[in-house]
């Protein structure tokens, strides 16, 4: 997501088994987008590890199974989580990803591919032509409660998530701003990580008729 700065990039491959992991990018949210996957490439020649990618949209290299479970890192790129989410089953990958994560394999990722691991997310998939409503969906389940990304990245994001919870459709849950990654051992927190002063994290509930943001204090990765 940020190029020019991947200090998060970075944190994530240190999450890994060994100094030189095995990271799979899978783009199955932006319709395996070349562009989306080159760039990725890009990004993580210049960082210590053998990056990899996964289309669903051709047929896989070789059994599904056995190539995610060779993986170190799965890293899930942004774009629409309902077709993500049902492309994902249709193929049994949930259920290998799931055996992944059983295994040790870090699980990441960035807009969709931050929402989809949660039991709920708000997303921008399933909304009409030129309308900002946004909507609750249903994901995976790997962590507990909801998920809401770019919470300062995209004018609607803070407001709809309050709507949605306020309203009953979705539960309390994690906001990160654009730059902030919440790292999750076991479904518990571990910390908040950011690549930017002033990208934060917030544990989001109702409140009454309201809801309340408690800000989590993020530890500030250089660059």
């Amino acid at each position: 997501m940020e190029p020019d700065n991947l200090a998060l990039d970075r944190y994530i491959l240190q999450q890994a088994r060994s100094s030189k992991p095995n990271v799979c990018f899978v783009p199955t949210a932006s319709g395996d987008s070349e562009g989306y996957t080159q760039r990725f490439y890009d990004s993580l020649k210049t960082l210590d590890c053998v990056p990899t990618d996964l289309s669903l949209f051709r047929s896989p290299k070789q059994d599904l199974e056995s190539f995610i479970l060779q993986q170190e890192v799965i890293y899930v790129g942004g774009g629409n989580t309902r077709n993500l989410l049902a492309i994902w089953r249709d193929w049994g990958l949930d259920r290998i990803l799931q055996a992944a994560l059983n295994q040790g394999v870090v699980l990441a990722g960035i807009s969709a591919g931050s929402i989809c691991w949660f039991e709920q997310g708000v997303t921008d998939s399933m909304k009409a032509e030129g309308s900002d409503r946004l909507a609750s969906i249903d994901c995976l389940g790997f962590l507990p409660h909801s998920h809401c990304p770019h919470y300062d990245g995209e004018a609607n994001r803070r407001p709809e998530y309050h709507r949605l919870m306020q309203h009953g459709e979705i539960g309390r849950g994690w906001a990160a701003d654009d730059g902030a990654g919440i790292h999750f051992i076991d479904g518990e927190l571990q910390k908040i990580v950011s690549s930017r002063p002033n990208a934060s994290a917030y544990w989001v509930v109702r409140d009454g008729n309201g809801v309340h943001e408690q800000t989590l204090t993020p530890e500030h990765l250089q660059g």
